[in-house]
């Protein structure tokens, strides 16, 4: 069994924590500086992001090459749910810490998927 480096443990327990976040945040429709639209499919469309989002961490756990190959489909997804979601107006963008919160949260989900991505030799 090859070495698992502290950062491929700590990015998919950020990734889990994360998607719960964002999940929770969906279904309170305003927490941690985001704002959802008031209609039940804005809220439903980000708790499914949301759970989409922890479960690509725990597939990342498992340290095998096919579920961590799901893993970045998952958050490719993820990606492109966000950005139908903001170009169908699901996430109002009327703020700057809107926008600061909505983009720093793609890159972030971005930021996993290429660092999963670049640690693949490590992977079995």
């Amino acid at each position: 069994m090859s070495h698992r480096p502290a950062a491929t443990s700590l990015i998919p327990l950020l990734m889990i924590l994360f998607g719960l976040a964002e999940a929770f945040t969906a279904l309170t429709r305003h927490s941690f500086g985001v704002i959802f639209d008031d209609e039940d499919i804005a809220a439903y469309a980000g708790a499914a992001i949301g759970i989409l989002y922890a479960a690509a961490g725990l597939l990342v756990f498992t340290m095998n090459r096919i579920a961590v190959a799901g893993s970045i489909v998952l958050l490719l997804l993820i990606i492109a749910g966000r950005i139908v979601m903001l170009v169908a107006g699901l996430y109002p963008i009327d703020t700057t810490r809107q926008i600061v919160a909505l983009s720093a949260g793609t890159a972030i989900a971005a930021g996993f998927a290429v660092y999963i991505g670049l640690q693949w030799h490590r992977f079995e």
